[in-house]
């Protein structure tokens, strides 16, 4: 072997070896990619004798020296050894096949090393990652996590953010589906399972299993309840969870930019659950209705604002955490049709006010779905409403909204 042959192995072999290394792909795809694009260009270039070929039956193949990048091409039957298959190499087809192979091997390496990224990030999905904000697509944020980018659509965003370009976030890695531009890196920002993912990361109790986080309820941005339980002796959850003044809890309220967050010890207990869950009002008398499948929370009158929460978000969020449906009432007998009914799962806003189907439903139509919907002057105009369920309606908001 003469010393330019010697040159010519060790420059092809090296210059594959440095692709698939910097991309982190596998050298058979390379070689797999320039086989195909000589075929394709063969086809391309010499029409007539492909499709003789094909009519014949007969396959066309090619093969690449993995050491000096010498190709020669081949024709023969299905699944024929080599030993059969005839040459077919045309005189002078390296340079034009080169050519137009070229595209489709670059194309073919991007492929590979984006379906590389994606089978390194899939391994992580259901972990919490921080990552940069590179730029807007439309209205998805496109997340830099470093190697591969991340898409984060709009129903995956928190409400009440403003993502500015090259601010750092922590992000949950959702899933890895396919859309109109491919398979993405999904991640989100208003995942339940990214408030725990961050406390997971920030308390070492729940990191090492001590602790566990047993439900979480958020309406992201804006406030969150979190279950927590110990599963070894002499470890508290909760003050683990909140850390010495407040310090581990806190990490996790920055990063998700001041969302409020309440840390509720679980029991099993569901009475006392829905107890803990509803705090900070106190007081309160559970039973629980057979037909309706309604767990009702009878409050001190002076707790009935507490336990509701302003715009109905205290028990909207304790509904969803301890998974009942709840029915909030006041134990002053001067209003005992008062009451706020919720599982945190409602298809409407004004699902949680407890009205009557008929009036729910007429609402509905009228495209009155928000509590903010529920003027004076917008009820008035719909028809159906008669002045009983006006206000019947009016009362319920006023608990509503106290």
């Amino acid at each position: 072997m003469d010393t330019q042959t010697l040159s010519a192995r060790t420059e092809f072999a090296a210059a594959i070896n440095q692709i698939c290394s910097e991309r982190g792909i596998s050298p058979e795809i390379v070689l797999t990619a320039i086989n195909n694009s000589l075929v394709a260009s063969f086809e391309k270039d010499y029409p007539e004798q492909a499709i003789k070929f094909e009519e014949e039956g007969k396959v066309i193949t090619a093969d690449v020296d993995s050491d000096n990048g010498q190709f020669r091409l081949f024709v023969g039957e299905e699944g024929a050894k080599k030993k059969d298959l005839k040459e077919i190499t045309p005189p002078g087809f390296g340079r034009i096949a080169a050519q137009a192979a070229k595209q489709v091997i670059l194309q073919t390496i991007r492929e590979a090393e984006r379906d590389a990224v994606l089978a390194d990030y899939e391994e992580h999905i259901g972990e919490v990652m921080t990552g940069m904000v590179q730029r807007m697509d439309g209205r998805n944020v496109i997340i830099d996590l470093g190697r591969g980018q991340a898409v984060m659509p709009q129903e995956e965003q928190s409400p009440t953010e403003f993502y500015r370009l090259n601010s750092r976030i922590s992000v949950y890695l959702k899933e890895i589906a396919e859309t109109s531009k491919g398979r993405q890196i999904i991640v989100s920002r208003s995942d339940d399972r990214l408030l725990s993912g961050l406390f997971e990361r920030e308390v070492p109790e729940v990191s090492a299993g001590s602790v566990v986080i047993k439900m979480v309820a958020r309406e992201p941005g804006s406030r969150s309840k979190v279950a927590v339980e110990s599963v070894q002796a002499g470890v508290d959850p909760v003050g683990s969870c909140v850390g010495q003044k407040g310090v581990r809890v806190q990490a996790v309220i920055n990063e998700l930019n001041n969302e409020k967050i309440d840390i509720i010890q679980y029991s099993e207990d569901q009475d006392n659950f829905i107890k803990a869950a509803l705090a900070p009002a106190e007081g309160m008398d559970i039973t629980y209705d057979k037909n309706t499948g309604e767990t009702i929370v009878k409050v001190p009158a002076d707790q009935l604002s507490l336990a509701i929460g302003r715009g109905g978000q205290n028990v909207k969020l304790a509904a969803k955490l301890t998974q009942t449906k709840l029915r909030i009432i006041s134990d002053d007998a001067k209003s005992p049709d008062a009451s706020i009914v919720t599982t945190g799962t409602e298809e409407f806003e004004i699902d949680q006010l407890g009205l009557d189907t008929k009036t729910r439903n007429t609402l509905v139509e009228a495209e009155l779905t928000h509590i903010e919907d529920l003027t004076s002057d917008k009820l008035d105009t719909v028809k159906g409403i008669g002045p009983k369920t006006l206000e019947k309606i009016k009362a319920q908001l006023a608990v509503y909204k106290n």
